[in-house]
């Protein structure tokens, strides 16, 4: 839901307070309440989670894996900003450690995450398969996973010469993540992992 208001610019965004815990993010300027996701978001979100952080420890990688905790600036729009939360997202533990005194939103001109990955959700769909596809490729966000339990599916985009190549997975199918090259992971594990 968009809420009526005029254009905000990021830094009145990043001091943006309404009094209450919604979370927004902003797009071409308007504020976009996020909605509270459902249960199995949430647990698909944590799993996720989970593994990477996991997998980060396993390769002694100076990484770390935040579920919703981080702030992507986008360049889409008409001299207006935009703000996606995704719903996790890594980084370097040194960018992470930047980001602990100020807001933690990843500025144009900072180094992008690593992979980001959005669930999608009926509020969601065409936003997580297109709009933030198009804005992550351009931002050089080298892997964005869409997972979808509306169409029971996993896409794993993968970056290259400045778009995404994009591979489906499903059912008991290997997920091949560039960035995580030897996780055992199958679609299936990711999108029944609220079961």
């Amino acid at each position: 839901m968009i809420i009526a208001t005029q254009k905000l610019i990021l830094k009145e965004y990043l001091n943006y307070d309404d009094g209450t815990d919604t979370r927004y993010e902003l797009v071409n300027g308007e504020l976009v309440e996020m909605a509270l996701p459902s249960g199995r978001h949430g647990e698909i979100a944590d799993f996720l989670n989970f593994q990477f952080r996991r997998e980060i420890e396993r390769l002694d990688r100076h990484w770390v894996s935040k579920q919703m905790a981080i702030g992507v600036q986008s360049p889409r729009g008409d001299r207006t900003d935009t703000v996606r939360i995704p719903d996790v997202t890594i980084i370097h533990q040194e960018q992470w450690q930047d980001l602990q005194d100020r807001e933690a939103v990843i500025r144009l001109n900072e180094t992008p995450p690593f992979l980001v990955v959005e669930i999608v959700s009926p509020s969601t769909k065409s936003t997580d398969r297109r709009a933030k596809r198009a804005e992550y490729s351009v931002l050089n966000i080298p892997e964005y996973w869409i997972v979808d339990p509306l169409e029971s599916r996993v896409t794993i985009c993968s970056l290259v010469e400045g778009l995404y190549d994009a591979e489906e997975f499903a059912g008991g199918d290997r997920i091949i993540s560039p960035t995580f090259p030897e996780l055992i992971l199958t679609a299936e594990q990711v999108l029944q992992s609220a079961s």
